[in-house]
């Protein structure tokens, strides 16, 4: 009895050469394309990022004061290091070893109630790292976030 041959089916030889020089000249248009719209939009995503950490250490960081001051019978702490040493039982009012730095590697400002002051403030000076500023370089405090300004 004869087996049946299989027959192997063989494209072109223009077929397996790969791809043409017009093929790869469209491919490598489309990724500059998309290269370049990632890089224009980078730093606008990484400024939305900066902000909302931002938002987020200076409402933990006020969180940590409004515990310490009723844990304290009404005292605010001193400084924020004493939201981050351990009390008797090893826990501390921040979760965190150190206190955080703003984005921008720089250390938040803290002022407890003094005068007509009635609430702690927490301030970052923003990526410039000194008073004023427009942009990255605003100066933000946890009450412009509480009413909303930033």
């Amino acid at each position: 009895m004869k087996l049946p041959t299989t027959r192997v089916l063989t494209l072109p030889a223009r077929a397996r050469r790969g791809f043409s020089l017009a093929e790869l000249m469209v491919v490598i248009v489309i990724v500059a394309l998309l290269a370049t719209l990632v890089i224009q939009n980078a730093p606008r995503f990484l400024s939305s990022g900066n902000k909302t950490r931002l938002k987020s250490d200076i409402n933990a960081i006020e969180q940590a004061i409004t515990v310490y001051y009723m844990e304290s019978g009404g005292r605010y702490p001193d400084s924020l290091e004493a939201l981050v040493q351990p009390d008797a039982n090893g826990d501390t009012y921040l979760n965190a070893d150190k206190v955080p730095t703003d984005p921008w590697k720089n250390e938040y400002i803290y002022e407890p109630p003094s005068g007509g002051q009635k609430k702690p403030i927490i301030r970052s000076l923003g990526r410039d790292g000194s008073p004023g500023g427009e942009g990255d370089d605003l100066d933000v405090d946890n009450l412009m976030i509480r009413n909303g300004e930033y």
